[in-house]
């Protein structure tokens, strides 16, 4: 019988082994500079994502507004998570149907300037998509965290993280490396620059 454990431990240590690569590293630090910026220029960080990817999101946003690094106490971040309550959620699944949640939630509280990360392992999400649509029309820049090929995400999203993976599984175990990775970048350079401030 095989070793399921051992197989999944191998898989996830070759593809995030992958990940090592400038392609790789060069996107990663353009993601994590617009968010740096997006934050200095007073706007904030939304996240959407569906079924593990919404806990994702969800998990983010936790990260900036209250913090990151047991050690590192400082200013909360502004971010929001788009999965917000199942009022929400059940209301417009209802009334205007499920693939519209992120795009209403978007256009209600996103603004020129602030940044939608899109999380999405097979990236052809329609509720995503429709979300990305709208905050290019609106002047929100879209980050996408995605796997498999990218899907329809990729050609609509600013800039795109594919791992390069289809098993979900192994995926997300990326998207959740990649996004802390992020806000800890995110959270060392506005540290740097004093923008936020540590506290006691």
């Amino acid at each position: 019988m095989k070793n399921i454990f051992k197989e999944a431990l191998i898989e996830s240590i070759n593809i995030k082994s992958e990940l090592k690569d400038k392609k790789f590293t060069d996107i990663f630090t353009n993601m994590g500079d617009l968010m740096v910026k997006t934050i200095i220029n007073k706007k904030k960080i939304l996240f959407c994502g569906n079924g593990g990817s919404a806990a994702d999101a969800q998990h983010l946003a936790a990260e900036l507004l209250v913090r990151l690094r047991p050690m590192v106490n400082r200013d909360p971040i502004p971010a929001i998570a788009l999965a917000m309550d199942t009022s929400t959620i059940t209301a417009c699944g209802n009334d205007f149907g499920f693939e519209r949640l992120f795009e209403r939630n978007l256009l209600a509280l996103g603004q020129k300037g602030d940044v939608l990360v899109c999380i999405s392992t097979s990236g052809m999400s329609k509720n995503i998509e429709l979300a990305a649509i709208a905050a290019k029309k609106v002047g929100v820049k879209t980050i996408a965290f995605l796997g498999n090929d990218g899907g329809i995400l990729k050609n609509v999203c600013d800039y795109s993280f594919i791992i390069p993976s289809k098993n979900t599984a192994r995926i997300q175990e990326c998207h959740i490396l990649l996004g802390h990775s992020l806000m800890e970048y995110l959270e060392e350079q506005l540290l740097h620059k004093k923008y936020i401030k540590k506290l006691q």
